[in-house]
């Protein structure tokens, strides 16, 4: 029996990675989410956060994360589909531009506004945080 699975994980912009996986790692409304070859099927949402993942490259494993936004996620028959917004390895993210909107999202939050709004800059805020907090986790594992 296989140890790999299909993933694919696609962004509105562009197909962020395809191909055979060992792991995958992702968050999810219920918490962090962890999928192996073989898992059951299921569907579930996804929420800004890290998600990280292996597959084999030639003789070796290779490791990702990236910082994903809200979305959804399908397992079914070994295969797993990962639709999100946005996806960003960590050498993708500017971290001056983060920290703008960063600041952008703090100031909307405090400012009054109608309910839709408000929920807007949270999730710009949420998304903002995320790319921070995927950018330094990478800069502190590799460096």
């Amino acid at each position: 029996m296989s140890e790999l699975f299909g993933l694919r994980i696609l962004a509105t912009d562009k197909m962020f990675f395809e191909g055979e996986c060992e792991s995958l790692v992702l968050p999810t409304l219920q918490g962090q989410c962890g999928i192996l070859a073989h898992h059951s099927n299921f569907i579930a949402a996804v929420v800004p956060g890290e998600i990280s993942f292996s597959y084999p490259d030639g003789g070796e494993t290779r490791c990702v994360i990236a910082a994903v936004s809200e979305g959804i996620v399908k397992v079914e028959d070994n295969t797993v589909l990962v639709l999100v917004d946005t996806a960003e390895r960590p050498d993708e993210i500017d971290e001056n531009r983060a920290r703008h909107a960063l600041e952008e999202a703090r100031e909307e939050l405090l400012q009054k506004q109608s309910v839709r709004e408000y929920y807007a800059a949270q999730a710009q805020l949420a998304r903002a945080v995320n790319r921070l907090k995927v950018k330094n986790h990478a800069t502190r594992k590799y460096d």
